[in-house]
């Protein structure tokens, strides 16, 4: 059974046993009354704890409280425990040193490192990361592009993409000199909306684009104009293509072949051109491209090196003597001049620079050689492609523009 003892008297709760922790704490409060006296409550102010956690450097902060202003209290504030780094920290890396290694990254990388921080974001849209950009193979470019083209870069290459509507971040004149757009889809709104913010572009392709009169305005802003690519456009009237050439006095390389043109378009050409242009392709005009315009473009341009005209089937033999006068020609293309006899190309032996000429459908594949052998000098058929103007020529399997290849490229 139970012992039915009265619990004052155990020993071990009604004496101090000596040792015992009732023993040690019944001495170190008297201890403390000694020191404070008994009127003071001080078991509320851990102060041996608050030495322990404080750290050696930190000065202790003595408060008094508004309540009770004899009662002093000290506040402290845990020591945070410092990082050891081994070697070096990103952070510590100049700006130059961080642009050389994220030159080294392609284009998804590079955006991946966009999103680090503040600082990192700010290297990986640096202008000189963004030289160059190949946009090949996304099939949606909207709001991409506009940052693409705000970043600075000087070359863009995005044919055959679907374009809405871009999204600039300011409205400074853009850096791009060369751009390929070739075969895109995209309104003509957005188009001009990119184009009027170029001034310095140099080579352009709009190749199977509709475009506008403003676009148009817009492309005459830009003087630099080397090389243009036009091909199969349509949607702009005679005069603003007119004053388009005239504005864009430095170009060498023209390409309108194909476009939706009437015999005023094709006047606006020969008489607006520039005089400097060395290479031209004016293929597919059939009967809007009349011998007196030949005689106009020739006076008007005598530095040609390559001329096209294939297409044009009001072209007779009485053609050969006035292009007989570009003492420059070395490639003629005349292609499906249906009005031109096969045997009248012997002729062409009197043309001292020329090196190439292009007949598809005026000589059978059994004449051919025959006729090779009558001109040793030339190379006939050989190109079924024009070139002019063209960012890539269609016999190149590479992704270059222009004899330029894009820094970063994109890849799907």
């Amino acid at each position: 059974m139970l012992s039915t003892r009265p619990l004052h008297e155990l020993p071990c709760l009604n004496e101090y046993l000596e040792g015992s922790m009732l023993s040690i704490s019944q001495k170190s409060k008297r201890k403390k009354r000694e020191c404070f006296g008994d009127g003071l409550d001080t078991e509320n102010t851990p102060h041996e704890l608050i030495h322990q956690w404080s750290p050696p450097h930190k000065h202790r902060v003595v408060c008094k409280g508004k309540e009770n202003e004899e009662n002093q209290f000290v506040l402290a504030r845990r020591p945070r425990k410092r990082r050891e780094f081994s070697g070096l920290s990103w952070d510590t890396l100049p700006d130059e040193l961080l642009l050389g290694i994220l030159s080294c990254l392609p284009l998804q990388d590079l955006l991946r490192m966009s999103r680090v921080c503040k600082r990192w974001h700010r290297l990986a849209f640096d202008e000189s990361l963004w030289h160059s950009v190949d946009l090949v193979g996304n099939p949606q470019l909207d709001q991409a592009l506009g940052q693409v083209l705000t970043a600075g870069v000087l070359g863009l290459r995005c044919p055959r993409t679907c374009i809405g509507k871009p999204h600039f971040t300011h409205t400074r004149h853009l850096r791009v000199q060369h751009m390929d757009l070739s075969s895109c889809t995209v309104s003509t709104l957005f188009l001009d909306d990119i184009i009027s913010r170029c001034r310095r572009l140099e080579n352009l392709s709009l190749e199977g684009l509709e475009l506008s009169d403003w676009i148009l305005q817009s492309l005459s802003q830009n003087t630099e104009l080397v090389r243009l690519n036009l091909c199969g456009c349509s949607g702009f009237s005679p005069d603003a293509l007119g004053e388009m050439l005239k504005s864009c006095s430095r170009l060498e390389e023209l390409n309108l072949s194909w476009c939706v043109f009437s015999t005023d378009h094709v006047k606006a050409v020969v008489s607006n051109i520039p005089s400097n242009i060395t290479q031209l392709n004016l293929s597919g005009y059939r009967q809007n491209l009349t011998m007196e315009d030949l005689k106009d473009l020739v006076e008007r341009c005598p530095h040609l090196v390559n001329l096209d005209l294939s297409d044009s089937v009001l072209m007779t033999t009485s053609s050969f003597p006035i292009l007989q006068q570009l003492r420059s020609l070395r490639h003629l293309a005349l292609s499906r001049c249906y009005q031109i006899h096969p045997a009248a190309l012997a002729d062409f032996e009197k043309f001292p620079e020329l090196q190439t000429l292009e007949v598809y459908g005026l000589v059978q594949d059994t004449y051919l050689p025959i006729l090779s052998k009558s001109l040793p000098r030339l190379q006939i058929n050989t190109r079924p492609f024009s070139g002019v103007a063209r960012p890539t020529e269609a016999t190149r399997r590479d992704r270059a523009m222009w004899g330029m290849t894009c820094r970063l490229v994109f890849r799907s």
